[in-house]
């Protein structure tokens, strides 16, 4: 039997190594490589060719999702699952976009990992429920934002001088606090503009919010 081709990659050494363990435990999988950064898992995985890639979100210089989108250009049939230690949605969202398999908690028990990697392998989503119900969520509301869309293709939502302010600099890659600093607003304040934004742009994240503002010149 043919063994899963398996490279880890996470910028701590001991949770790599944890993991390195409980993969070479099983009979159907072997670890072939690790990487500890972005740009090093997509050299190994052009190195290596494995058949699975177990990507930390979370790394110095290249993250994951950014490493994730490379790999998925260069080999689309590798099999990447994405690891993280909170369950944020919109980095869920973004994962899957990048095209990630799955997304698993990194306080998961081991067993719960093998069995939705061995799923992932198969075609299926490794997801656990409680994000499931988020993604179907998300995929109900990009639905209607679709139907929206089709009804009022002309309507562009009105932002105040402010929310453009803040879109702007979003739309620039500066981070809330930045934001803040530079319009001489308080982070609770910028963090209000923005909730108000995406809910005006029926958008579920800040890259989605500056996407469409380009697209449709509200920038």
């Amino acid at each position: 039997m043919n063994k899963v081709r398996v490279l880890l990659a996470d910028d701590h050494v001991l949770f790599r190594e944890g993991l390195s363990g409980i993969i070479a435990s099983q009979a159907d999988m072997q670890v072939v490589g690790e990487a500890s950064d972005g740009l090093e898992a997509v050299i190994k995985a052009r190195e290596l060719q494995p058949d699975l890639i177990l990507m930390d979100i979370q790394m110095p210089g290249c993250d994951g999702l950014e490493a994730t989108r490379r790999i998925k250009q260069e080999q689309p049939a590798t099999t990447i699952v994405v690891l993280t230690v909170r369950d944020d949605e919109e980095k869920l969202f973004e994962a899957i976009k990048s095209g990630a398999q799955g997304y698993l908690l990194k306080s998961a028990r081991s067993k719960e990992v093998l069995e939705m990697l061995r799923g992932a392998l198969r075609g299926e989503a490794a997801i656990p429920p409680h994000l499931a119900g988020r993604m179907l969520e998300e995929f109900r509301r990009l639905s209607r934002q679709a139907t929206a869309s089709d009804e009022e293709e002309d309507e562009i939502p009105t932002l105040t001088m402010r929310e453009q302010e803040v879109l702007g600099l979003v739309a620039q890659g500066m981070a809330d606090k930045d934001i803040a600093a530079a319009l001489s607003l308080s982070l609770h304040t910028v963090k209000s503009h923005l909730r108000n934004i995406l809910a005006k742009l029926h958008v579920s994240s800040r890259h989605e919010a500056a996407r469409f503002a380009r697209r449709r010149g509200l920038i």
